[in-house]
């Protein structure tokens, strides 16, 4: 397969025809070997019903259905697992984007060799009230993860297909693909494309997507800085912590000790009832707790090593010199 177009699906029973109709009047998709991958997310319509006629009418199709609503990461993960293709498409069902965008997606892919095309919808049909938080949600995430792109969470991109080897999707991170990717060393841009109004239904977010978004965002910075050095982190904020306490505990006893000198001729130093007593011990307590997790955090990780490697090849060159070599 050259081209795999993954779709995830939740009730868009009115647009699946003219969707793939669309997509197979494109001329790559039509001119190569191809797939085109509905995965039906729960859809309670006749969603499914739509995919299996298209299913049988058309060899390229393939349909994949969960039995329950698992979102929309989770339908992208079993369709680029379930897909073929070398360069894969992700876009969504409802219509807004357009499939005659993917000819210019391969054209750039083409002349700059990138690995993640994310789209741009520069110019939005949408109401103001999902426009700004979005853009707020895009400029948050460009500025902590350190990938600068105007859309994050734009549906339509163009990906090489190892990079799925490496990444798996879950919760809300399929629109942090570019960020996950880039952190193992992918080159990552952006394209503009055309956005068009929804033609059938609603949309299908709300404001609880903002806020999903969000901790997948604290997710993946912790993940792509800290997660093969958690006590970098941890240990980072426990010592700062555990310093502040004992420094202002030690400037409390220094007081309370040259109160107590003949020589001082000054008011005695109380310790009890001080509030920065608790508050310093409390810091140090802390900054303790923290340190610990950090040194478990590390102990798990050398003991449950994870399957994906710290380090992403792009190529190699030359043989191994024996069948065991290769093995190894």
């Amino acid at each position: 397969m050259d081209i795999s177009v993954v779709i995830p699906v939740f009730n868009e029973e009115e647009s699946l025809e003219e969707l793939h109709r669309q997509l197979a009047a494109v001329a790559p998709i039509a001119e190569s070997e191809s797939e085109i991958i509905f995965v039906d997310d729960g859809s309670t319509d006749g969603s499914w019903d739509v995919i299996a006629r298209l299913a049988e009418a058309d060899p390229r199709v393939r349909g994949i259905r969960f039995r329950r609503n698992f979102g929309k990461a989770a339908a992208l993960e079993a369709g680029f697992q379930a897909s073929s293709g070398k360069i894969l498409f992700s876009m969504d069902a409802d219509l807004q984007d357009d499939p005659a965008e993917i000819p210019d997606f391969l054209e750039m892919k083409k002349r700059t060799g990138l690995d993640v095309i994310s789209g741009w919808k520069k110019l939005r049909h949408d109401p103001w009230h999902k426009v700004f938080p979005s853009r707020v949600f895009n400029f948050m995430v460009s500025r902590m993860t350190g990938v600068s792109l105007h859309d994050h969470n734009c549906g339509m991109k163009c990906y090489n297909r190892e990079i799925f080897n490496e990444i798996s999707l879950y919760g809300e991170l399929h629109r942090f693909v570019p960020s996950l990717a880039a952190a193992r060393g992918y080159t990552v841009g952006e394209k503009v494309i055309a956005h068009r109004a929804r033609r059938f239904g609603h949309s299908k977010y709300g404001f609880n997507r903002f806020i999903k978004g969000f901790l997948d965002l604290l997710s993946v910075k912790f993940v792509t800085g800290y997660g093969k050095r958690p006590l970098h982190l941890f240990g980072t904020v426990g010592l700062l912590l555990f310093s502040l306490g004992a420094a202002i505990l030690a400037y409390l006893a220094i007081r309370w000790g040259v109160s107590r000198l003949p020589c001082c001729g000054c008011e005695l130093y109380n310790l009890s009832g001080r509030p920065a007593v608790i508050y310093s011990a409390a810091l140090m307590l802390l900054g303790g707790q923290l340190l610990s997790i950090g040194f478990i955090a590390e102990l798990f990780l050398s003991y449950r090593k994870s399957k994906t490697s710290d380090y992403s090849i792009k190529e190699t060159v030359g043989a191994p010199s024996s069948p065991e070599q290769d093995g190894k």
